[in-house]
């Protein structure tokens, strides 16, 4: 079973200072090599609330030893916490942690609160051994090279007296940060000052790390390695993606709350948060005050392209920057630059939101070069890299890549253009209901398949792996999607009914609920098949997401094994020409879909 988002078990969050780095020299771009060639590595282990705490572990140091220096330096109970690292809970081998790694020690208890406040390290000892820099890049991809330069820029700058800029915007923290000139070079965003987050500077707190966001399949605390994932599958520079890394950073204009109220201290204080660290683009306005009719075909087709391998929930035109380009020869001509990418590669399919979907550009076929690009990506190699480059991110994130580059390289080959990719991906909006898009319908279809494959007396011996728990308040539901088994070719009518209820009720009513996997026991015990696309009620208690429109989840991918992911996607596969060809078959005149609209700006 899929994690629960509910759960503790998260990524990369903020961080409490010993000394300040600012003394001690230029950014350490050699104490990786340093750490590596005496096989010490070091990490960066984060509390929920935000501290962070820098240490060196030696080949012997296990899970414990980590725990027991953080409960000298910050006074943390360890026997009352886990350490963990994405997806992975650390029991006491660290073998698989690689150097510079974020690791994250949550409390155990469902009471746990956000209001503990970041405690100075103690431990002496501890102090001495992190030796980090002022920023400091997280990871070692050759991708990085820009980013290190404006690391070296902004060092400068800051020992020169010239301090960064916060930004008044959005619902999150984030700040500019200037080279020696005054000139913004880079914007930095605090993991644990996103929205909902311990250390949000605006009012919006609430939530522990781990916890739903703004979109209950991104959590709070996870949109920073989405913006360099966005960054890494951006090959060639093909969507013109700026550099994007993951740092941990150190600086007094940070905020930290004081309690769960979110509360300002009086006095700053040096302190190091990990952060999405992205080259700042001079622009002349964003696409929300230029009209779209001069933006170049090629550039909108490549942001699409992107958005819908990503599955960009949040491509509104606030985050397009139009810088214009007046050199000779290129009078009235405009570039395109996307940013926040923390709202792409949820967890589950989500509605994802695409500006670009009316736009004139969109409705043109692709280029021979577009096709070509698309045809070259390979989703396996994709989740592979970033496996390797952002270890952190969860694998129910990698399989929404998977599914949405096979959909794309396999709707391009078929002749759809990206305004009709994008209409099949996205869910209607009638008569105040939510329904499924024509993607999530495939995916229910796909799932029943393999469900009854799974089930058939050959497959019998493995139904015990094959089951998916449901919680229904009503005793069960049905629909009829706008895809129908006809459509697939099939002869059986293409619905879904849970016990024999009569009535209908709404889908909107149905909320995502990923379960944390527990014991064997607890994950038979009560289960009944749903085929992966209906998910338990809410548990009651009120959060702070819940100001925002719900978005119902129909259909989860993360629940099956390996086995079954496999066959599921070559169910998937098998779907799709028939969707497509129904898709064609639709007038150009059909008429416009009424949107949710629930973009919101970071």
């Amino acid at each position: 079973m899929s994690p629960n988002l509910d759960s503790p078990v998260q990524t990369e969050m903020a961080v409490a200072v010993f000394k300040s780095p600012l003394g001690g020299g230029d950014y350490r771009g050699t104490n990786r090599m340093e750490s590596k060639a005496t096989g010490r590595r070091r990490v960066f282990v984060q509390t929920e609330t935000g501290c962070v705490l820098g240490m060196e572990l030696d080949r012997s140091d296990s899970a414990h030893t980590v725990k027991r220096r953080l409960q000298l330096a910050l006074n943390f109970p360890i026997e009352e916490s886990s350490l963990t690292f994405g997806d992975m809970v650390l029991k006491n081998d660290l073998t698989a942690i690689r150097n510079d790694s974020p690791l994250l020690l949550t409390r155990n208890f469902l009471h746990r609160s956000s209001s503990t406040p970041c405690l100075s390290p103690t431990g002496r000892d501890i102090q001495q051994r992190d030796q980090s820099g002022p920023i400091e890049i997280l990871g070692h991809s050759t991708r990085f090279t820009k980013s290190k330069q404006l690391v070296k820029e902004i060092v400068k700058a800051v020992k020169n007296g010239i301090d960064p800029i916060p930004v008044h915007s959005g619902l999150g923290g984030a700040y500019y940060f200037r080279n020696v000139r005054g000139e913004s070079v880079a914007i930095v965003k605090p993991t644990d000052e996103e929205p909902f987050a311990p250390n949000n500077p605006k009012g919006f707190v609430g939530k522990a790390l781990g916890q739903p966001g703004l979109k209950r399949s991104v959590r709070v605390g996870e949109t920073g390695f989405r913006e360099v994932a966005a960054y890494f599958l951006d090959y060639d520079h093909f969507a013109n993606v700026p550099p994007t890394a993951l740092v941990k950073i150190t600086h007094s204009i940070f905020n930290v709350n004081d309690g769960v109220s979110g509360n300002k201290p009086q006095t700053k204080k040096l302190v190091s948060k990990i952060a999405s660290f992205q080259q700042f683009i001079p622009h002349d306005f964003d696409a929300s005050d230029h009209g779209t009719s001069s933006f170049p075909v090629s550039a909108v087709h490549r942001i699409g392209i992107l958005d819908i391998r990503i599955l960009n929930t949040d491509r509104h035109a606030g985050n397009l920057l139009v810088r214009k380009l007046d050199r000779a020869g290129q009078f009235g001509q405009v570039e395109l630059i996307p940013i926040d990418h923390g709202l792409c590669l949820p967890e589950t399919l989500e509605d994802p939101y695409f500006e670009w979907i009316h736009w004139p550009q969109a409705s043109i076929p692709f280029s021979d070069d577009e096709l070509e690009y698309i045809g070259n990506l390979d989703p396996v190699r994709d989740s592979e890299m970033l496996r390797s480059e952002l270890p952190m991110i969860r694998d129910a994130c990698l399989r929404v890549l998977s599914l949405c580059t096979i959909f794309l390289k396999e709707a391009a080959s078929y002749g759809l253009c990206l305004a009709e990719i994008g209409e099949m991906m996205s869910r209607e909006f009638r008569s105040g209901e939510e329904e499924p898009s024509e993607l999530e319908v495939i995916c229910i279809e796909a799932r029943r398949l393999v469900a009854e494959e799974m089930l058939s007396p050959k497959s019998q011996t493995d139904f015990d792996e094959f089951q998916f728990d449901i919680d229904c308040e009503d005793g069960g539901y049905e629909f009829t999607p706008k895809l129908t088994s006809e459509d697939f070719g099939m002869g059986m009518p293409f619905h879904f009914g849970f016990g024999s209820v009569n009535g209908r009720a709404p889908l909107s009513k149905l909320e995502e609920s990923v379960e944390e996997e527990g014991s064997e026991g607890e994950e038979e015990k009560g289960a009944k098949p749903d085929y992966g696309y209906l998910a338990s009620s809410s548990s009651g208690h009120r959060s702070a997401n819940e100001q925002l429109p719900p978005s119902a989840s129909f259909v989860k991918l993360a629940d099956m094994n390996e086995v079954e992911w496999g066959l599921f996607l070559e169910k998937f596969q098998e779907l799709l020409n028939p969707a497509f060809a129904k898709r064609k078959s639709i007038t150009l005149g059909q008429r416009q879909r009424q949107r949710l609209g629930t973009s919101c700006k970071f």
